[in-house]
């Protein structure tokens, strides 16, 4: 079983994929996508400031303007997953585009905090569903070889908003202009819908919908380098027992498909529950106890310890996820992860124990630079693992009959998980403290180690059809081993 899954059925798949501008404009779309997530995530932070002041919006009020946007993702991302498999990817991404613009435009006019939390709640929505519309996209759209990084490129556009949001804030928090640091997220929505609207739709969308002729004109034009009728006779071999328009949610939660949901769900449970979002919150509290001072240096120190570390790291992945495999790059992110997380949990003890009444005058103790470096590392350990990769292989492992709604489910248990994290993070540290907070980000992160390990198989240099055979062994990474493959 192993040796089958392991050699490519199509020879179009072992042709070296050519890089002509319909598929740059697919890596367009992913981008764009990607930068709507991140800017909305990193600008909210420098923006909350001039809201509480226009508003008098007390501290109940700015916790849920800051984290409603993630309920709304949280529904997008469900309501994405039937939508991309009724109407299509491509009208999916473009409905994103449109929620998202009208939230930004509400977000920067809103005359008062219940229009802003509307206006939260509208970005939420479309950034859920094109955090399930576009990955799902380039996977369906990219050749094999470059699938991992097409999808990873995805996250390397988040980090890219979050950073471009940081430096947005940079600029303009003195000013008060919280207003044009919101509505400014509307011009990457607009820039998608304009390059989305040419886009064909998937060749295995338009299959799934008995397309295919449209199936093949789509496949020549974003490559052409294949033979395009060949492969969709692949396609249409690998979901001849497929009905799209049958498909139901309780498919998903089948036992045919209880081994790649499995491992879907339990990705995007532990890309959150390892603490990423709690970090990034936190940052600067974390900086001020290096010894920054002032909240203009914990800014900067955010930016570009925090902003600019993970775009680079994020490269890694984009540009390795290929060539090193999925399984590789998880393993070694969460090593650097549960090092730096534990070190942080010393580290705090020791900042707790120790007599911090001259903190911030007299520069960064011993305790704040390991604790700054060991926040970096866990950084770039995230972003060439657990960020970007996760999303390769959820987008990977699902059947093309479900893969809408199985992504859309991981997606939202993905969110959901990130707002459980942000919303009790602060009652986690006011009950356990610091130190011990860390230690349990730690462990989760030495959990995620062993449970890859076990049971996350290596899906690169496979089409998305051989990835289906995997399922079909009992244990599909001891197969693998005994296969040599892994």
């Amino acid at each position: 079983m192993g040796d089958d899954v392991t050699t490519p059925t199509s020879t179009a798949t072992n042709k070296k994929p050519k890089m002509g501008i319909w598929l740059l404009l697919v890596g367009a779309v992913i981008m764009l996508s990607g930068l709507l997530f991140g800017y909305d995530q990193g600008v909210i932070a420098g923006a909350l400031g001039g809201i509480q002041k226009s508003f008098g919006a007390s501290t109940t009020m700015i916790q849920i303007i800051t984290s409603w946007v993630t309920l709304g993702a949280l529904v997008g991302a469900l309501v994405a997953g039937v939508l991309a498999d009724k109407v299509g990817r491509r009208v999916t991404i473009l409905l994103a585009a449109v929620l998202f613009t009208i939230g930004a435009l509400f977000e920067a006019l809103a005359p008062n905090t219940t229009v802003l939390i509307i206006g939260r709640l509208i970005v939420g929505f479309g950034v859920g569903v094109a955090s399930v519309a576009a990955p799902l996209y380039a996977a369906e759209q990219a050749p094999t070889r470059l699938r991992g990084r097409f999808v990873s490129t995805y996250q390397l556009a988040i980090t890219i908003g979050i950073f471009i949001a940081y430096l947005v804030d940079q600029a303009l928090i003195n000013n008060d202009m919280w207003r044009v640091m919101l509505g400014v997220s509307a011009v990457p929505a607009v820039l998608l819908f304009i390059v989305m609207f040419p886009m064909p739709d998937s060749p295995r969308w338009f299959v799934k919908v008995g397309r295919r002729d449209d199936a093949i004109k789509a496949l020549s034009k974003v490559r052409p380098d294949v033979d395009a009728a060949a492969e969709v006779a692949e396609i249409e071999k690998a979901a001849q027992e497929d009905d799209a328009d049958k498909a139901t949610w309780a498919e998903v939660f089948s036992k045919k498909l209880r081994k790649p949901l499995m491992i879907g769900v339990g990705l995007a449970v532990f890309q959150q529950i390892t603490g990423i979002n709690a970090i990034i919150y936190y940052a600067n509290k974390i900086f001020a106890q290096a010894g920054f001072s002032t909240p203009e240096d914990q800014a900067a120190a955010t930016t570009w310890a925090i902003g600019a570390v993970n775009v680079l790291a994020t490269l890694i992945a984009v540009v390795y996820v290929d060539r090193f495999g999925r399984r590789p790059l998880l393993l070694a992110g969460l090593v650097g992860m549960a090092s730096a997380l534990l070190t942080v949990g010393v580290s705090f003890h020791f900042m707790e124990n120790a007599d911090t009444s001259g903190a911030g005058t007299g520069g960064p103790t011993t305790a704040g630079i390991i604790t700054l470096v060991a926040l970096v590392v866990f950084i770039a350990s995230f972003a060439f693992s657990l960020g970007p990769v996760v999303w390769t292989v959820i987008n990977e492992i699902f059947p093309n009959r479900v893969r809408g709604r199985a992504v859309a489910l991981a997606t939202a248990v993905n969110w959901g998980s990130a707002w459980l994290v942000s919303q009790f993070f602060l009652t986690l540290i006011e009950t356990i403290g610091n130190s011990a907070t860390f230690y349990l980000f730690g462990f989760f992160a030495v959990v995620a180690y062993v449970w890859i390990w076990k049971t996350v198989p290596e899906t690169k240099g496979r089409s998305l059809e051989e990835i289906q055979q995997i399922w079909e062994d009992d244990d599909p990474v001891q197969a693998q081993r005994d296969a040599g493959t892994l």
